[in-house]
Formats: C-alpha cells, structure tokens, sequence
C-alpha cells in the first residue's frame, strides 16, 4: 500500500510540474541564459527546524497568491530580496557559507528584513518549494536550510522516484508524515500559486540568474560575505542608519 501511495504521489507532482512549468521557461518568460543552461547541466549530471526562524507570508488581501517568505523586522531599514532555485548549486553554497553571517550580523539584528523568493528551473526545484511551504510558515526557513546542505544529492540524478522519496526523507527529518507530504505534493493550486508567483516577481526584477539578490532596489548578483555586507551598509548608510 506504501509503494502504491509513494507512485500516486510521484505521478502527482510529475503532473503538477509538467502542466504549470511547461512555458514557463520559454522565451516568453524571464531569461535565463547560461545559468538556466549550467542549471540543467548541473541537474543532469548531477541530477529540523531552524529555532531562530521566523518566517511570514507576505500575502495579504490584495495579494492572496503572494509567496514571499520573510525573516526579520518588517520595519528594517535595509530589505534584502534573494532569488534562488532549490536546484543550484551556487545557492545552496550562498546558504551555507554566507547567509549565517548574515542572518546573524544583520536579520537578527533588525538592519534586514530578508525576502526568499523561489526560482523553478525544472520540475525538481518546484517539488523542493512544495515541500517547504508544507511546512507551514513557521518550518519553512527549516525545510529550505536542509534542502539546501543536502546539495543536489536528494535529485538522485534525475530519477523523479528517488528525487521524491529523498525529499520525503527531509520531511520526515522536520516533522512532516507522509500524510502532510502526500496532501502537499498533490496540492494543485498551491503549485499553480508557486510558479505564478515566481513568474510575476522574477519578470518585474528582471531576473536573469540564481543567486540574485536585490538590496533597497538595487540588483546583485552573487557575492562574498564581504561584498554582501558592504552592498548592506551602502543602503544602510543611504537610508541614514
């Protein structure tokens, strides 16, 4: 009965992700250029709570669909935007050598109100971002944490069977039952709400690589701890703290 659930599920979100990203990379849409192509090489060859977290949904009335995840004082002077894909390996890198230093020296010090925003180059990043926001808003700085020190290993080399059952083991490893992770991989409108949500921020910040960061308005892309912490107190300094 288990191995029935598992290959419900796995034609579930195969479903999901084929129907809501099928154009979604096309050249109608944000371009990628050659991180989308080092993304896809990467994926074919290679294809626990954080307590601290404190993450909120920015969706409101006028916004309901809005996936924003949040960390920080909302009232922080400097407001950092990160664009990442759960399948980059360049993020996950950025998350694990640089983003302590600055969850530490500036979010949980109230100078940066942190947004994550998700980027889908394939079917496999969107599965990661479904489990995330399975957690719950609260788990989801957890969740996205231990996706990403995992690298691209959960991927399994592209086996979409074994890409989801590694994840299933990320879940299990923060709390989730199968049951949560079966309603969740299955949900179609929270995939439709994901990729439209992607579409629409990445295309107004003209996003054309992971990882992108867009500090007080301006746009980056990837840097040292040193780099980041000067470009934050640049717009520290120019919003006079």
């Amino acid at each position: 009965m288990k191995r029935i659930i598992a290959a419900i599920s796995v034609l579930a979100v195969v479903f999901i992700a084929t129907l809501y990203l099928s154009g979604s990379n096309q050249a109608e849409g944000p371009g990628y250029g050659a991180a989308r192509a080092e993304q896809q090489q990467a994926t074919t060859e290679n294809a626990g709570t954080d307590g601290n977290a404190q993450a909120a949904r920015s969706g409101d009335a006028e916004d309901p669909a809005s996936k924003d995840m949040i960390l920080g004082d909302s009232d922080a002077p400097v407001t950092v935007i990160e664009y990442a894909s759960f399948t980059c390996p360049h993020c996950a890198r950025f998350h694990k050598e640089v983003f302590p230093k600055i969850k530490k020296n500036y979010i949980d010090t109230g100078k940066v109100k942190f947004v994550f925003r998700e980027v889908y180059f394939d079917r496999y990043g969107l599965w990661a971002g479904m489990l995330a926001h399975c957690g719950g808003d609260m788990r989801y700085f957890g969740l996205a944490k231990m996706i990403f020190e995992d690298g691209n290993e959960w991927i399994a080399g592209g086996d979409g069977e074994k890409a989801i059952a590694n994840l299933r083991k990320i879940g299990r490893a923060a709390g989730l039952s199968d049951e949560d992770m079966n309603a969740c991989f299955s949900d179609e409108q929270l995939a439709k709400d994901l990729v439209a949500w992607y579409q629409k921020t990445a295309t107004e910040d003209e996003i054309t690589g992971t990882p992108s960061f867009v500090i007080n308005g301006k746009k980056y892309s990837n840097m040292s701890y040193e780099d980041f912490a000067k470009a934050i107190e640049e717009a520290l300094a120019a919003a006079g703290n």
